[in-house]
């Protein structure tokens, strides 16, 4: 297998902008990847596009060829909130085995104009959870409960994690929101699923983000300096009920450790990370699970400042799914550019000093039970 270099990143503004179509947001994002690419359309031989939610089918031609990009092979996929990261695989893959030499990965979503924003879709007969009202701010009730049973977190720990996310989209123009909260703000906005809170939920949010990869030995004719994919890992499972603690995703652990192993390193060298925050005490679990701590030291991970901007392991540099947003689909591959532009040295003010390794993690599932999932990891290094 060759190795494969990220040599340009782009992506739309964030947020809820139900007037401009997922196509123009992919546009958008397409064209910015390929300028700071250096590349031109006709150089491209292949896409996949990630997206959850169809108004329109084969989103990816219609995206490229707004662009100037056709005829060439495109790839469809969902995958949930993994959608992104598996767009990015497709590439990478391509790439990697030597079919192509170059290609683009695009996530797009848009959330206010789905179905969920606009139709009250009641469960099916099948999903029994779901008809008693097992939803996804529920089941994520559910752990945090049981994580300040187990190991003593409480509310204000979990209100921690929003403050520190939306600190950091004040800083990243492309972020849905910038406005800086207290804990005290995060734990009075209203109620969702105790202790959840909105302002400790993601929102729906519309936006869509690029990556043209390269092989290696290719990519210096377009980039000084370009990013190494080190690692990429997409694997599928998670049965809950078979899990040993439902507060440890045994997919999301295995998904690291092989991604670990594939680029060589520990996370002990990781100097960044972007993980799925979809609600604020998920990314505590997401630390233990990337084995950033011990199990059951997340809180003290979060509390001691390492993963705040300034700290040992900053995540969610970007504002994350918290402050960012969360158009699906695109949630991957914006970790992608959030990423290589941490390693490239220029995010200005939520820089993170001499970033020379960074991972992404993405984690995709529905209800009932959280039963199928998919959670996609990346590692980029300089």
């Amino acid at each position: 297998m060759r190795e494969v270099a990220v040599i340009g990143v782009g992506q739309s503004v964030f947020g809820k902008l139900p007037e401009r179509s997922p196509f123009e947001l992919g546009q958008e994002a397409v064209m910015a990847a390929l300028k700071d690419a250096n590349v031109s359309p006709e150089e491209i031989p292949v896409g996949y596009c990630s997206r959850l939610y169809f108004d329109t089918a084969v989103s990816g031609q219609n995206i490229l060829a707004r662009v100037g990009i056709h005829n060439i092979e495109v790839v469809n996929v969902e995958n949930a909130c993994a959608g992104g990261s598996t767009s990015f695989r497709g590439v990478w893959k391509d790439i990697a085995s030597g079919l192509y030499d170059i290609g683009i990965a695009i996530g797009v979503e848009s959330m206010t104009t789905s179905p969920i924003a606009h139709k009250m879709i009641p469960p099916g007969k099948e999903d029994l959870e779901g008809q008693l009202g097992i939803t996804m701010p529920a089941i994520f009730s559910i752990l945090a409960n049981r994580y300040m049973e187990q190991y003593g977190a409480t509310v204000e720990d979990f209100a921690q994690v929003s403050v520190k996310n939306h600190h950091h989209g004040c800083l990243n123009p492309y972020s849905q929101y910038k406005k800086e909260f207290t804990v005290e703000e995060v734990l009075n906005s209203r109620m969702i699923a105790d202790p959840i809170t909105l302002l400790e939920c993601c929102p729906n949010t519309d936006g869509a983000a690029a990556a043209v990869l390269c092989s290696m030995d290719r990519a210096r004719r377009y980039a000084s300096t370009p990013i190494k994919v080190a690692a990429t890992v997409l694997l599928s499972g998670d049965y809950k009920h078979l899990n040993d603690d439902m507060l440890f995703s045994v997919l999301g652990s295995k998904a690291a450790k092989m991604a670990y192993e594939m680029a060589g390193i520990g996370p002990e060298d990781l100097d960044v990370v972007d993980l799925h925050d979809a609600f604020a005490p998920e990314e505590i679990f997401r630390y233990e699970e990337l084995g950033l701590c011990p199990r059951g030291e997340g809180v003290r991970l979060l509390n001691s400042g390492a993963t705040a901007l300034g700290g040992s392991i900053p995540v969610n540099t970007g504002g994350g799914l918290l402050s960012l947003g969360h158009p699906l689909s695109a949630s991957g591959i914006r970790q992608i550019v959030e990423l290589a532009l941490q390693l490239r040295g220029q995010v200005g003010a939520r820089q993170v000093p001499n970033a020379k390794v960074a991972l992404a993690h993405m984690l995709g599932g529905s209800v009932p039970s959280l039963d199928a999932g998919a959670c996609g990891i990346e590692i980029l290094t300089t």
